[in-house]
Order: C-alpha cells, then structure tokens, then sequence
C-alpha cells in the first residue's frame, strides 16, 4: 500500500522526530511518504527537514517562512494538495507513536479483495474515512473510543516496550471479531478524491480548533462511511502542536492562552454556520442536526444578550446601537456580521427568516437560552414541523414565542467549501 502521511508541525521538534522514527520503524511492507509542514518554528523544525530529506527519498516538507504561524487549516490542504503524490493520505499528528500493524489495518478497510475466479483483485473502498484507535495518557477524560494508557507524556519518558505489550494484548483481543467502531479523529485515513469533492478544511476556521470538527459534519452529509479499527493503533502524547505547546504557553495539562483563544472564537464559528454546537457520539461519530433559517427579534436588547445570542440565528435584529458590537467581532470571523445584525422595526419583513424567535431581553432567561441552544433539536421533534401546513405557526417556549414560515432546512448547504 502507498499512503501519504499529512503531519504539519509547529515548535514540536522533538515530537516530530519521535513520531518520524516509529513511521520508519513501524511501516512494515507499506511506502509511506512523509508529508511535513515546518509552520514558522523556531526550535531547529527547518534544519531537520533538510536534514532528513537528504537522506529519506520519502521525506518531502513545506516551510511557512512566518512570523505569524498558518495553522492546520491551511497546511493540512497545502500538504494534501501541493505536496502528496499518493490518492491515500492519512492526517496524523506530530505527538503519534505509530504502533506496528497500524498501516495493516488501515490497508484492510481502505481496500477490498475481490476474486474473479482467475485472480484477485485489490479495488479501493470509495467513500471510506479509516481512522486508527488512539492510546492516550490519562490527560483527557476517558471515554469508549480511546484506551487510556501511561506510558509517558514526554519523549524521553516514553517507554516503548511497555507501549508494544499493550499492544500486542490489544490486538489479540480483538482479533476474532470485526473491531469496527464508526467514530472519526486524528490519525484518520482518507481518499483525496473524497477530501476534494468537499473542497478540502473551511478557512473559516484557520488556523485551527473546530476544523476537524465541521469537515466530518461534512464528510458525513456526503455520505462517507467511517471506520475506527480496533487492530491498529497511535500512541497520542496529545495536543502538543497548540493547546499543550509549552512554546504557546501551555504543558501537559495545561491549555495555553492561544489555544484557548482560538476554540473560543471558533466554536462560535461552528454555532455560525451549523446551527448548533459540535455534537458527537459516544465512539464520536458526527450528530448534525437540521440547520434552520433563523431569525431572532430582541426588543429591550443590550450588547451583552446580543453577544450571547448573534451566533445562534442567520439574522439578529436588536433596538440598540450594535456598532460596537459588529466592530470588536468581525475580528474574530470571516463571515460578515453587518449581514446578520440589523436594526428592529415594526414595519420589518418576516419572509426571509424562516423561523422567527422573538425575544424580551427584560424576561429573558437561562432557561430561555437553553432553549435556543437546542432549537435546531426541538423543531427536529416538534409536530408543528412533522405536520406543517402553512406559514405563520406559532409556539411558545418559556418566554420565547417562535413563529414557524418554512420548514426548509440548510444542512446540505454546508457541505462543499467554495474559498
């Protein structure tokens, strides 16, 4: 099999360098081309990728000359489309212990065997995202699709044969049933055909946090089918390229203050253009549900509930001053807010929102915003939905009066990233 691994990298050298000698040592029969991205480092990145492609022919790297860091975004699709030669690439980190027989299962779910009575044929699996089962150090809650396991959180603590035993056990333990599970996350192994049908990562998210999130909301509407093995594994030291990067200001452990910028902005991002929050799972396969045209109308408004409330709707329509507002955000987005916050008035057209909330910023409640943060759920359910007959249906939920004109929905609208 001939698989390109997509690994941009950032101050993460000495991660870098570990996660590059297991590939080598841990490919097995593969050709695995090594597809790195120095994103602007300053720890020696550049240096040891000229280096290592002297001397490894499948070595191939890209050098974003910075100051100012470009992020997975923009390097993962870089690297995938610049850079790549293989249709088999596979997103991998640069804190990853590649384990062996990990590329062996990645191999026997992106392909099938067909026999035609004279010979057999290896045909590719289309539509098909692999992603390998994560060994991580107990540094994230645990959960069903992960196995939480010590071996170091550090390169020069990392005990290897420990890691391979576990392995070892773990793949004798699976080793007469299927070992599928359907979530999806990094390392995960996919077809450029799939990756360019949809148009690749949303720059909407650059430089990082939620990208990974929205593609596989969009790989899904697509039709992909994902696949987690349980008979190939990483080891994940975890989130050393941002949130644990002690050059960003963060350890193991800790969330560094860039980190915590960026999944701030960029949740808010993802409620943007989804409707609703990342949802998941428990083995994280995407939940996505509908996306309504929403349209909030907030009398007795003020900055702080048109802050809470302007990612939650395609339109936000308040009766104060929202310059401030709109200024001090566009910052943090590429959408453009002068198109989603408006001016309220009694004469306003209804028309163009499909679902109307209307709010009274004076009775408004938690409860209230719980119910906005669950909307797209609560219409997905509601009968007035299931049963729509004609527009201006109205419901109330706690203060909230809602009045329904379409029940189109905009999900799919979603899918293909035209930058």
């Amino acid at each position: 099999m001939k698989i390109s691994l997509i690994i941009p990298s950032r101050n993460n050298l000495k991660y870098l360098d570990w996660a590059y000698k297991s590939i080598r040592a841990n490919q097995g029969e593969h050709e695995v081309e090594i597809c790195v991205a120095d994103d602007a480092s300053t720890d020696g990145t550049w240096n040891w990728c000229v280096e290592t492609e002297k001397r490894d022919p499948l070595f191939k790297w890209i050098r974003n000359m910075g100051p100012e860091r470009q992020g997975l975004v923009i390097l993962n699709d870089r690297l995938i489309n610049e850079v790549a030669t293989n249709d088999l690439c596979m997103i991998y980190h640069a804190d990853m212990y590649l384990c062996p027989g990990a590329l062996d299962a990645i191999e026997m779910n992106m392909y099938s065997y067909l026999d035609d009575a004279e010979e057999v044929h290896r045909v590719k699996n289309p539509k098909t995202i692999t992603s390998l089962t994560r060994i991580e150090p107990p540094l994230h809650p645990p959960g069903p699709e992960k196995v939480v396991f010590d071996v170091g959180v550090e390169p020069d603590e990392f005990d290897e044969q420990a890691l391979l035993y576990k392995v070892s056990e773990l793949m004798q333990l699976h080793e007469n049933d299927p070992g599928v599970t359907e979530g999806v996350f990094a390392p995960w192994a996919f077809w450029k055909s799939d990756f360019h049908e949809i148009g690749g990562h949303d720059i909407l998210f650059a430089p990082q946090s939620k990208e990974d999130s929205d593609i596989f909301n969009r790989f899904a509407l697509n039709g992909i089918k994902f696949v987690q093995t349980w008979q190939g594994f990483v080891y994940h030291m975890t989130c050393r390229g941002s949130r644990f990067n002690p050059t960003a200001g963060g350890a193991p452990g800790k969330d560094s203050p860039e980190w915590l910028h960026t999944t701030t902005v960029n949740m808010k991002n993802f409620i943007r253009k989804w409707g609703h929050m990342v949802k998941h799972d428990e083995y994280m396969k995407p939940v996505i549900p509908s996306k309504y045209n929403i349209g909030i109308r907030v009398k007795n408004s003020n900055d702080q509930l048109l802050e809470l409330l302007e990612p939650w709707c395609d339109r936000i329509y308040v009766d104060h001053r929202f310059d401030g507002y709109v200024l001090k955000e566009q910052k943090n987005t590429r959408i453009d807010l002068i198109k989603r916050v408006h001016n309220i008035t009694e004469n306003d057209r209804h028309d163009y929102d499909d679902i109307v909330v209307e709010i009274d910023g004076n009775r408004f409640t938690q409860q209230d915003f719980n119910y906005i943060m669950q909307l797209a759920e609560i219409l997905d359910a509601s009968d007035l939905i299931n049963e729509f007959d004609q527009p201006g249906e109205q419901f109330e939920l706690g203060t909230l009066k809602i009045t329904i004109n379409s029940v189109n929905t905009y999900e799919k609208e979603n899918i293909i990233c035209r930058k």
